[in-house]
Order: structure tokens, then C-alpha cells, then sequence
């Protein structure tokens, strides 16, 4: 009988179109996988056991939309044959080239540009395995991710060449470095190759459970972790969060500010454009002020950012031109009440809070635009299950706070990880490390991070319900709250804030801030330390390293 991570046991559609069998090898061993389901929804159901997901969005879009815009890009814009014609000439120079075999491993290194989107589905075509990655990481991080998923081949923005050689430098198996140029002025290596190469390339026959990218998380909460997904995967999100939540059409476009090389970025504005026949504006710099200028000037309707882009975005909507705009997502992290309704004021559009993570790929609890609301995130979305447990895994009841377990079709397969593995796949569901409770009527309403959660004299706090009251201060521009070490209480609830005026940051806007809390909820709750800071700590992403502040604090 095979090992469940072998090649032969890895799609039911028969053996895996890997030659490499590092995925397998890789792989947790299936018992250790959480529950995953495909026969819920017609379009699950319809997933062949054989099939490439680059091929059926690229190609099937080709066939499909030809001629529509793909990607909108400065001055330039693709059409669906074009990426096709790119992503196929670059399919050949990686294989004949540079040797690519399926199941091998080739990292992409750029930013959101339509040959960094080229590169990703000339990977998958040719049956290789994509680590995307993204311009702000240094040469350590690069190193640390080639050598984890023992990458050979490179694909790198020519503007970002110089932290990649230092990276190869100090890696022990990338052997083949070829830069594109990203900003799309004269030709690289890579297009140079390209451009002598056929237009068309044969998909590799992959299995749908082949590994067609290794997604590493955004460290949150230390040292990345590679998540591996199938071409399986790719296909799911679309048939639940895009067919059902967000359902686009022919006729949208797309843009936004998570990274391609984050699965958020890569559902957001790759694959879920694809799957209609819509084109995706790409930028580099997204500030208040232009996303609010790019929406006005090319008709955008469909945004997906951060909660803190929407906060910052409210008061200068004003002076823009936004009426193309009908959809809003948010992710990344919960999206306040306060932020939810003052981008509804100003817009009129109520904004979907996706919860979503790398391990599960993309969004699994959301809700419909028409029926979201302040203050919640939603309920899983079709085709996915979630509850709410206590620490033996039993459903607690409404209105309860526990763990967050969801399972679906997609579900974490930690890279080479059994602790990791074990601790967010148990009992057959997710567990995402999320607090939550859920309500009569099913709305999944967010507590905090589990690491989040303040245990202060007995008393458990939520750092985000007393960061969304902070954010209602005209004062507070940003803020994090976090359980600080305390002799007396074991923790004492701790914010950090971003003043909006920092000559206003001291004794008085803080005592203004902790009253302010105490006005608005249990005054057990409030803040008893602020601390001004000028920035807090990020991921790339824009998610708030709080990991990193209570590292600080218990170093103190």
C-alpha cells in the first residue's frame, strides 16, 4: 500500500504529474489533514481529478475574453491573449531554458505588474510549483523561503536584483537567477529570451491534488510558514467566494493593495477577475490619495484593501469621483465598526469583511454586500462550515467566545511543519487561532486574535473591541492594544496610538483616551497605559505585528 505522501497516492484522477516528488515528500500525511469536502456545490463538484488551474484561467479566459482587457498597467494594457501569449513564451524559456520540471519549485520576486502575473501562470502551466514573494523582503527572508522549499530557479524584478544576489549568495540551492522588467519600460533576460519562444504552450497534465503553489504565511506571528495548495484549491475560492459573494462580471475592474505574492492579493486580482472576463487595474503605490485618484480615473468598481486604507480613504472621498465604485472587500485584518460605517457614509457602500487566512487560501467567512453590517464579519461563506469551540473542541453556545473551526474544500497543509500542522488541524476542522462568538440568528462576530485576548485580574478583554473605541477618538489615527506584564494584575490592557496631531501626543490625550473607553464600554476594559508611538510594527501586508509589541513589552 503507498504512503500517503507519495506520488502515486496523490489525486484521485490517477498519479501525479510530478517528476520532483519534493511536494510529496513535503506534504503532512493525509490522517493529518483536516476534513475537506468538494460535493456541497455544483462547482466544486465539477472540478475534474485531472485539471491545471493556470490552464483553465488563462487559457479558458483566452478562449473566452480574447480581446477584453486583462491588465491595466500605467500606459499599457493587456488583453487576455496577450498575458496568454506572454505567460506561454515564458512556460518555454523556464522548461527549455532553465530546465523546469513539474513539481519544482520557482519563486517569482516583484510587485502587483502584468509580467509578475505572467511568470506566476507560466509556473503553473508548466506544472512547477509558484513561491511568490514580494518587493519588501530582504535577501534573509528570501534566503530563509528558497532554502525551506529548496527552490532552483528564480524569476526577479530587475529593480529588487540586488537584495535577490545577496540571496543567492547565501542560499544553498538557488542556482538560476533571470530578471524581467517589472515596470514594463525595455526588455529584460526574461523577455529578451521570451520573445524568440512559441506563442502556445501544453499545459501539464497535472492532478487537481498536485501542489501547484507553496503560499508562506506573512509572519504575524514570527517565522513564516509555507502553506501548500493544490490546483484544486486555486479553482475552489473562485466557485465559492467569487461565484456566490462576490460574483463578478465582464464588465468590473478590479484593483486593490494586497500583494499578489499574499493569496489574499492573488484571489483578489488575479484569479477572481479571471473567472469573468474582467481586467484588473495593478499599481505599486497605493496611498490614500491615489487609490481614490485610480478609482476615479479608470471606472474601478471592485476594491479590495485594508482596513486601514478604507479609515484613511473616508475623509477625502470627497473631493473624487466614485460613483463606479459598487463592491468594497476588507481583509487582512477585522474591519472595526467605526471604519464599516464611516466608509458607508461617505460611499454608501457596505463593505464584505472577508476572514480568510494563507492556510485556508483565501475568505471563508464573509457575507453579500446587500446584507452586511457593522461590527460583523459574516457567516461562512457556501461551501464552507465554521462553529465555535471551547478548549476540548465542544460548540459553545450563542453568544459565547471560543475558537474559531472551520473546514470546507480548502484546508491547511503545513510545508514540512507536524507542530504547526498539528495545532491548526484538529478533530478534522481549522482552527485559525481566532476568537469568536456567534450570535441567534449565525453572524460570526470577532473577538481577537487568540494571542490577542487580555487576561487582566481575571477579567478577559478583547484588545480589538477596545482598539475599534479608541478609533472612534477624532484624535487616534492608528492604534494596537495588547495584554502588557503586570506584577499586580498578570496583564493590564496596554494601547499603543498613532495621534493624528503629534503635538497633541502626551499626559492629557492620554487620560482623554482612557475616559473615552470608559464612557463607551465596561470601564474594566480601559486602556491603563498609552503609549504614542509614531508608526506600529507591520507585516508587508499592513497587518499589525502585535506579536512584536508584547515581545518588547516583556523584554522591558
Amino acid at each position: 500500500m503507498p504512503d500517503a505522501r507519495s506520488p502515486s497516492a496523490a489525486a484521485p484522477g490517477g498519479p501525479s504529474a510530478h517528476e520532483d516528488d519534493f511536494a510529496a515528500r513535503m506534504l503532512p500525511p493525509k490522517d493529518q489533514w483536516p476534513e475537506m469536502s468538494f460535493d456541497s456545490l455544483p462547482g466544486l463538484a465539477a472540478i475534474p481529478d485531472r485539471v491545471n488551474c493556470g490552464a483553465v484561467l488563462l487559457d479558458g479566459g483566452a478562449a473566452r475574453f480574447g480581446d477584453r482587457p486583462a491588465c491595466l498597467y500605467r500606459d499599457h494594457v493587456w488583453t487576455y491573449a496577450d498575458l496568454k501569449r506572454q505567460a506561454d513564451r515564458l512556460a518555454h524559456v523556464l522548461v527549455d531554458d532553465l530546465g523546469v520540471r513539474p513539481g519544482n519549485r520557482v519563486l517569482i520576486r516583484g510587485g502587483n505588474t502584468p509580467m509578475f502575473v505572467a511568470c506566476w501562470f507560466a509556473v503553473i502551466k508548466a506544472g512547477a510549483i509558484a513561491v511568490a514573494t514580494m518587493p519588501l523582503l530582504r535577501w534573509r527572508e528570501l534566503a530563509y523561503m528558497i532554502d525551506r522549499a529548496e527552490i532552483t530557479v528564480a524569476l526577479c524584478d530587475r529593480r529588487l536584483a540586488d537584495e535577490m544576489a545577496r540571496a543567492q549568495a547565501e542560499s544553498h540551492h538557488l542556482k538560476h537567477v533571470r530578471h524581467y522588467a517589472g515596470d514594463m519600460s525595455a526588455p529584460d533576460e526574461l523577455e529578451q529570451a521570451a520573445a524568440t519562444r512559441p506563442d502556445a504552450f501544453q499545459a501539464v497534465d497535472t492532478a487537481a491534488d498536485d501542489v501547484c503553489l507553496i503560499a508562506f504565511t506573512s509572519g504575524t506571528t514570527g517565522q513564516p510558514k509555507g502553506c501548500m495548495h493544490f490546483h484544486r484549491d486555486v479553482l475552489a475560492i473562485n466557485a465559492t467566494f467569487a461565484d456566490l459573494v462576490l460574483k463578478p462580471g465582464p464588465d468590473d475592474i478590479f484593483t486593490g493593495s494586497p500583494p499578489i505574492a499574499f493569496t489574499f492579493g492573488l484571489g483578489a486580482l488575479v484569479t477572481f477577475p479571471m473567472s469573468a472576463g474582467a481586467a484588473t487595474l495593478f499599481s505599486e503605490q497605493f496611498t490614500p490619495e491615489s487609490t481614490l485618484q485610480a478609482i476615479q480615473d479608470h471606472r474601478v468598481t471592485t476594491l479590495f484593501t485594508a482596513p486601514t486604507a478604507y479609515r484613511a480613504m473616508t475623509g477625502l472621498v470627497e473631493g473624487f469621483d466614485l460613483s463606479s465604485l459598487h463592491t468594497c472587500v476588507s481583509a487582512g485584518e477585522t474591519l472595526p465598526a467605526p471604519v464599516w460605517q464611516g466608509w458607508h457614509d461617505a460611499t454608501g457602500i457596505r463593505t464584505i469583511d472577508g476572514l480568510g487566512s494563507t492556510e485556508m487560501l483565501h475568505i471563508f467567512i464573509a457575507e453579500k454586500a446587500e446584507n452586511m453590517r457593522a461590527g460583523v464579519t459574516g457567516r461562512p461563506i457556501p461551501g464552507y462550515e465554521a462553529r465555535v469551540v471551547d478548549d476540548d473542541g465542544n460548540e459553545c453556545p450563542p453568544g459565547t467566545v471560543g475558537h474559531l473551526a472551520v473546514r470546507g474544500p480548502t484546508g491547511v497543509r503545513y510545508l514540512d511543519n507536524p507542530e504547526r500542522q498539528a495545532a491548526y488541524a484538529r478533530d478534522g476542522w481549522n482552527r485559525t487561532g481566532d476568537s469568536y462568538m456567534v450570535d441567534q440568528e449565525g453572524w460570526f462576530h470577532y473577538a481577537a486574535r487568540t494571542d490577542d485576548m487580555i487576561i487582566s485580574a481575571g477579567y478577559n478583554i478583547s484588545g480589538p473591541e477596545v482598539e475599534a473605541i479608541l478609533l472612534t477618538h477624532p484624535a487616534v489615527a492608528e492604534c494596537a492594544v495588547i495584554g502588557a506584564p503586570d506584577p499586580d494584575r498578570g496583564q493590564i490592557v496596554k494601547a499603543f496610538v498613532v495621534a493624528r496631531d503629534t503635538a497633541a501626543a502626551g499626559p492629557e490625550l492620554a487620560r482623554a483616551l482612557q475616559d473615552h473607553v470608559k464612557a463607551e464600554i465596561a470601564p474594566y476594559k480601559y486602556p491603563r497605559a498609552v503609549e504614542f508611538v509614531a508608526e506600529l510594527p507591520k507585516t508587508q501586508t499592513g497587518k499589525v505585528q502585535r506579536f512584536q509589541l508584547r515581545k518588547d513589552e516583556d523584554a522591558k
